[in-house]
């Protein structure tokens, strides 16, 4: 009989930030179904309790801590309390983000701004908040939500590509700068997966033709596909690996 017990997640307790919708979501959902106890966190405080309803009623046990992840004292704030009140975080994954296209010559000033806090300003505030408190007890993951721009590039979304890149490269510093204190940070790169924040992508049926023929597997990526992935840098079974990126992509990073 097969031993899964390196992937159980049970007694463990995971922070998914903008995780009321999309891959945030489903990444919830597959981590309480290997067992962890499981925070959601967003803005939106009615979508946090959809969510969450939606979660209890599979059999999850869910928390909940509505914050804005771009705002750094609101981070340390809410996960310090957290930890006084409940208990400690043992796994975070820093899931939000957002999306804005526009030709580079005219991308707005503000826009891109606002790509750089929530794409990489919200990594760093929760996972500095979360790692002060996995170093006093000499263990943690921290998973980071890259992306296929993280290597690749496409036409109208160059500070989006900018901000996963950093993603990238944030995982590697902290890796570098944790894992002699017992964490673990890696990162999952989705492929185009069919979400709100590719909706626009989805409707446009000469995208979805192209797509399929680029990607290797021949289409889009379903966001349960990506729980897989998660739950192994989640658990005991990635005990030793540090600093990575795991392209989930149905192959399109790998052929041209």
């Amino acid at each position: 009989m097969a031993d899964l017990s390196l992937f159980d997640l049970t007694g463990r307790t995971a922070l998914i930030t903008g995780s009321s919708q999309g891959i945030g979501y489903a990444l919830a959902a597959g981590m309480a179904k290997a067992g962890a106890r499981i925070i959601l966190n967003g803005r939106d405080v009615s979508k946090l309790q959809s969510a969450a309803d939606s979660l209890i009623a599979q059999g999850a046990t869910v928390d909940q801590l509505a914050f804005d992840a771009t705002d750094h004292e609101a981070a340390r704030t809410n996960i310090d309390g957290y930890e006084r009140d409940n208990g400690p975080i043992d796994i975070c994954v820093n899931n939000a983000g957002m999306q804005h296209r526009a030709p580079l010559e005219d991308f707005p000033a503000d826009a891109f701004a606002k790509l750089l806090q929530t794409n990489i300003a919200s990594v760093f505030n929760v996972g500095q908040a979360v790692a002060r408190h996995m170093i006093g007890r000499k263990e943690g993951k921290i998973i980071n939500i890259a992306s296929v721009q993280t290597s690749l590039a496409r036409p109208s979304i160059a500070p989006y590509t900018a901000t996963k890149g950093a993603v990238g490269n944030l995982t590697k510093g902290m890796a570098t700068d944790w894992a002699k204190h017992g964490l673990q940070c890696n990162a999952i790169a989705p492929g185009y997966f069919d979400t709100p924040l590719n909706a626009a992508l989805v409707a446009d049926k000469d995208f979805s033709a192209w797509l399929e023929r680029r990607t290797p597997a021949g289409r889009w990526g379903e966001v349960e596909e990506l729980q897989g992935a998660c739950v192994f840098l989640a658990s005991k079974a990635s005990s030793f690996v540090n600093g990575q990126t795991i392209y989930v992509d149905g192959g399109i990073t790998a052929s041209l």
